[in-house]
């Protein structure tokens, strides 16, 4: 007997960006369509890289960054996608 399955897509960095940053996009309503367990969201780590060198390296107060590694760590493991 087969499992159903909810469609599934594919993010790369650029797609991650735009659904944690804008929640009016494609990908921002996709986000919260895998939270509600309607898709399934996929993502390579090197699409979570580029996500991080982006949070780091733009997100800072008085020169040090705004999240620490703990933090972003958790916001990861938050995320309703299934890291490959």
């Amino acid at each position: 007997m087969m499992k159903w399955r909810p469609p599934g897509y594919e993010f790369d960095a650029r797609n991650l960006v735009r659904a944690l940053f804008s929640e009016n996009t494609s990908e921002g309503k996709l986000l919260e369509a895998a939270a509600c367990g309607h898709v399934e969201i996929f993502a390579k780590g090197t699409a979570w890289n580029g996500v991080l060198w982006l949070i780091m390296n733009t997100l800072k107060q008085d020169g040090k960054p705004v999240y620490t590694g703990e933090e972003l760590g958790a916001l990861r493991e938050a995320l309703p996608i299934v890291w490959r």
